[in-house]
């Protein structure tokens, strides 16, 4: 068994983007030398077999904390909120975890190797979601003059799930984190910590975001010991787009020195004549080259 693994999850309404995040990884001669894991939260048979062609293992994704039934409906894919922070229970025996949403892809593997080396000695490796370029960190709305409502993704979150309003308050500012893309050592003791944080969360707030608000408690209150990288390792686009380098065929970040994107994040969606890319792939949006020639282009993967 290879010593390391990179992990996801989808639906059957989100397996094209599985698939091709699968692809990604496996277009680098690197990619073939890690297990690649998949919790099934709702694929067809059909699905699964196209895909275990391709991947190490496939495992049906479970509750690994009770929650009440109400919140969860026929939305199997929510099971993505509870299990990522149970992965050495699905897959055993490997030193080190990636996690990588499926509506994110490869683009280049040094940031693979960043993730797998920012996790030694138990720490976290993550991404803030800040970065040059960000003009907003935190939405505030502005009552009478000087005092303001906080609106920022964190506290709105803390304040829904009734974590407290002292511990809402720390992370009221703190740049928030995106669990889409992690790694993590298998006997480091952020899991646990991360797994008591998230059954607080679960039990008044939304379940979507609720892994996302347990995680940056876990950094910001708990202060477990963390590896920031660079915002590159986890290219959110929807919150800034990147850049096309026409000459070398690859996304790269905005702004100088252009470094290339390591791994293309879709969250939240790019959305053009009220079409989310996620879903057609024949969705385009305009972005800039390097030469500031603007082109029509999707950020999918193309194998």
């Amino acid at each position: 068994m290879k010593n390391n693994t990179i992990v996801s999850l989808a639906d059957s309404n989100y397996f094209d983007l599985l698939n091709e995040l699968v692809d990604s990884i496996l277009q680098f001669p690197e990619g073939k030398e890690v297990d690649i894991c998949i919790l099934d939260a709702g694929l067809s048979n059909e699905q699964k077999s196209i895909l275990s062609k391709k991947v190490k293992e496939i495992k049906k994704a479970e509750w690994d904390i009770e929650v009440p039934g109400f919140k969860v409906g026929e939305k199997e894919w929510l099971k993505s909120q509870v299990s990522r922070a149970f992965l050495p229970k699905y897959f055993p025996g490997y030193k080190k975890y990636l996690w990588i949403d499926c509506d994110a892809w490869v683009n280049d593997w040094s940031s693979v190797e960043l993730y797998f080396k920012a996790c030694n000695d138990g720490k976290l490796g993550i991404t803030q979601t800040m970065g040059p370029g960000y003009r907003i960190m935190s939405k505030v709305k502005w009552v009478f003059g000087k005092f303001a409502i906080i609106k920022s993704q964190n506290f709105k979150h803390a304040i829904s799930s009734n974590i407290g309003i002292d511990k809402a308050r720390k992370l009221a500012f703190a740049p928030h984190i995106n669990i889409g893309v992690f790694s993590l050592e298998e006997n480091s003791s952020c899991w646990n910590i991360w797994q008591e944080n998230l059954k607080v969360t679960l039990r008044s707030g939304k379940i979507f975001g609720s892994e996302g608000l347990a995680i940056n408690m876990s950094v910001y209150i708990d202060e477990i010991e963390t590896e920031f990288l660079p915002l590159t390792c986890n290219w959110i686009a929807s919150n800034l787009l990147p850049k096309y380098d026409e000459q070398n065929q690859y996304f790269v970040e905005p702004f100088l020195p252009n470094t290339k994107i390591g791994i293309m994040h879709l969250a939240a969606g790019l959305w053009k004549d009220d079409k989310d890319m996620r879903i057609d792939k024949s969705v385009q949006i305009d972005i800039k080259t390097l030469s500031n020639k603007t082109i029509s282009k999707s950020l999918r993967f193309k194998n």
